[in-house]
């Protein structure tokens, strides 16, 4: 892959590659949705379209997706190398709703954009009604939806595209400088290595809104919630560097400290200058440490900055009852 440009482009769109959007069908849409999301479906509405993760009978996270009304159906965007797992895995439930369908939108395209002068070439005045992540205005040819800025501020946007031509806002950057600044948002992306590998609130998942405690049961919800209201996550998505590491670490990397593993490697993306950034998942008591990947024991890892913040970091937390 090519490196991430750095800095990141301040305007600008890539083709997410990555991403393909399946479509949930049918008088069971909801309650399918329901039974299987941390998100409240009474919550994705026109206008706004929030994020929500799935999760196995033990909470391990198998999905991390977002949801975006379209009429009587819902869209959500899944990770291309996952899809296939995903969809079988949603199968085996929506079998119990008749007449209610999963399907991938075959001409369906996920484009991100940087920068606000992107976004407005493709929405005009509609772009306005975008004042938070989550904020979506509907298209003629499909969804753009305001995501989460990077910790350095740049404005990001999604065009969830059903149908037509691909967008021509500005000219095509590459994948990684989308990744690069998914990493700088805090936003974790799943892979075969880390799927059913942790909790969606080790991966700061309700910080982004994908998590909402208060919506009833859902195949997962027992372990999610105890979490929360116990106070018992010792452990969450944190942001380093690496500097001119020979080697791109791998997800599902040991983080260590000496030779004790404490803590995951989520996602990484190299930049031009031969830097490296990422997202692991590490125990809170220990990541003021000095901390290595596996494979790189001389290149400590340099906490950066998250766009939003962590509460639960901090030695004693009051949660919602």
């Amino acid at each position: 892959m090519i490196d991430a440009d750095i800095p990141l482009p301040s305007s600008g769109q890539v083709t997410l590659t990555n991403r393909i959007l399946m479509r949930i069908t049918g008088p069971g849409t909801d309650k399918f949705l329901q039974g299987q999301f941390s998100q409240n479906l009474a919550e994705v509405i026109p206008g706004y379209s929030p994020r929500a993760a799935a999760a196995t009978p033990k909470g391990r996270a198998y999905c991390l997706t977002r949801m975006v009304r379209n009429g009587d159906d819902v869209l959500l965007v899944l990770s291309s190398e996952l899809a296939e797992a995903t969809l079988n895995h949603l199968r085996k439930y929506l079998m119990l709703f008749r007449g209610t369908s999963a399907e991938i939108i075959d001409s369906g395209q996920v484009t991100g954009l940087f920068g606000v002068q992107s976004a407005e070439a493709l929405a005009g005045k509609a772009l306005s009604s975008l004042e938070k992540p989550g904020d979506t205005v509907q298209l003629p040819d499909g969804f753009l939806i305001r995501v989460e800025p990077t910790a350095e501020g740049l404005e990001r946007f999604e065009f969830w595209q059903l149908r037509g031509p691909a967008p021509t806002a500005s000219a095509d950057t590459p994948l990684a400088n989308w990744l690069a600044s998914e990493i700088s948002a805090g936003v974790a992306d799943l892979t075969e290595a880390t799927t059913e590998a942790f909790v969606p609130q080790m991966l700061n998942w309700q910080h982004l809104g994908g998590v909402h405690f208060k919506k009833g049961c859902y195949t997962g919800q027992e372990i999610i919630a105890r979490m929360h209201f116990l106070g018992q996550l010792k452990r969450s998505l944190f942001r380093f560097r690496l500097d001119q590491a020979g080697q791109m670490p791998a997800p599902g990397a040991n983080v260590l400290a000496g030779d004790r593993s404490v803590g995951t490697l989520v996602n990484a993306v190299r930049f031009t200058n031969g830097t490296i950034e990422l997202l692991a998942v590490v125990r809170h008591d220990v990541a003021g440490d000095s901390l290595t990947i596996d494979g790189t024991p001389s290149q400590p890892l340099t906490q950066l900055p998250l766009p939003y913040s962590v509460p639960e970091r901090e030695p004693a937390v009051e949660t919602d009852t």
